[in-house]
């Protein structure tokens, strides 16, 4: 069964589901794969309009899937379709809609963040808890720092702690906060609101969006890329990613 799972709402919607339910719909390189290929695919239907991602079972999406990351070999591979999965969403000239409940975590709320519009349901728990894991959040750094003031990016990447949705709403990562039993509803409504624009004015608009800004993303996600794969190859990732498999607190060396 495929781990993204599209479904056409109307010829102008796209919902795109991730569909590891019994792992968090944690990131795997097949669930990045076909993240990326259903973004490409819809953006080259000339009816679409809009994306909107959800997440199946009890979570958005927990993040970078730990246990096929402890492999060092996938290192590399993984970083860059994960870098790939944010580009597409950024470059795309559909609107995305990340429709967000149970949790958003280190790469799931990187998704999130590189979404043009955020609904999440009460109680979701949101967060960036990657220096617990011995790993650097650079790739989701690039969208962070357009959302929320430098106070709060670096309570939120060097704390590391999961805020809930209401506080995710007040900092600028989250556009709306619903009840669960409204969170479809309210995704599609604002669907509907950018469906009444015109096509060609929305994408021209999100182009100059990301034109207003200093760099481009490609030269962003490029900068972040190398201070993750640092991270990624350091023996304090190795720890981190074997503390958290096997549920236990990591053992950082600290130097004389």
């Amino acid at each position: 069964m495929s781990v993204v799972l599209i479904e056409k709402q109307t010829p102008q919607i796209t919902v795109l589901t991730f569909n590891r339910p019994e792992r968090r719909n944690a990131l795997t390189l097949e669930l990045l794969k076909e993240l990326t290929a259903a973004i490409r695919i819809a953006s080259d239907q000339p009816q679409e309009r809009v994306i909107i991602l959800r997440g199946a079972g009890p979570a958005f999406c927990a993040g970078l899937d730990l246990k096929e990351a402890s492999d060092h070999a996938q290192a590399h591979t993984t970083a860059e379709l994960v870098a790939n999965a944010l580009i597409a969403l950024s470059e795309t000239r559909l609107v995305t809609i990340a429709a967000v409940h149970g949790a958003a975590v280190a790469g799931g709320a990187g998704i999130m963040s590189a979404c043009d519009y955020v609904v999440a349901a009460k109680g979701t728990r949101i967060g960036y808890p990657e220096v617990r894991r011995g790993l650097v959040a650079g790739l989701v750094m690039t969208f962070l720092r357009r959302q929320t003031g430098e106070r709060n990016l670096r309570e939120l990447l060097l704390g590391a702690e999961l805020i809930d949705a209401d506080r995710a709403r007040e900092i600028g990562l989250v556009n709306r906060v619903v009840a669960q039993d409204d969170l479809m509803s309210a995704a599609q409504e604002f669907a509907r609101l950018v469906l009444q624009g015109a096509p060609g004015a929305l994408g021209q608009t999100k182009r100059l969006i990301e034109e207003l800004w200093w760099r481009a993303v490609k030269q962003d996600v490029e900068l972040a890329l190398k201070y993750h794969m640092q991270a990624r190859e350091s023996d304090e990732a190795r720890e981190g990613i074997a503390a958290f498999n096997e549920k236990r607190k990591p053992n950082w060396a600290v130097g004389d």
